[in-house]
């Protein structure tokens, strides 16, 4: 079943909506500019611009160029069908999320979320010669990120944050 762009759109508009007036509701932090309200409400923003931009069809001839573009350069004969086990990826993510709450605050986040990151990374087709410096550098990032911007402490573990 298809649904029209309008009605998809609409959807992706009202989940927008009733995040921002969610996050509106979120009492501030003493102390803090940002409090917890800001991150629902740039979402639901963002959702509610999108899924006006979507109902107003705008960016769908860029669909329309791809489409064509795509069918130029392949036949339907040469698309070769995916393998069954490629199916199930679409498990990892929620397994991944899994995996963190029940080792992270025994491991903590920089070996968990190097794991996770490997693990995925690999899991979607990235080369190791990629996926490895990702899954050493991209921790640190987030951690600084949580830690330095938004002041909340990751699970330490066996390998704390050094600074």
């Amino acid at each position: 079943m298809l649904l029209s762009d309008k009605v998809t759109g609409g959807v992706v508009a009202v989940l927008g909506g009733l995040a921002f007036a969610y996050g509106s509701q979120l009492p501030p932090v003493p102390g803090q500019q940002i409090g917890p309200s800001a991150f629902p409400m740039v979402i639901g923003a963002g959702l509610v611009l999108c899924g006006g931009l979507i109902m107003l069809g705008i960016g769908h001839r860029f669909e329309e160029v791809a489409e064509a573009d795509l069918a130029s350069h392949t036949a339907p004969e040469q698309l070769a069908p995916l393998p069954a086990w490629r199916n199930w990826l679409a498990l990892l993510p929620p397994a991944l999320l899994a995996f963190y709450a029940l080792v992270s605050e025994t491991l903590g986040f920089l070996p968990t979320s190097a794991i996770m990151v490997l693990v995925a990374s690999l899991a979607f087709g990235a080369r190791p010669k990629l996926a490895v410096p990702l899954a050493i550098i991209a921790p640190f990032f987030i951690n600084l990120i949580f830690l330095k911007l938004l002041r909340v402490p990751l699970p330490g573990g066996i390998l704390p944050f050094p600074w």
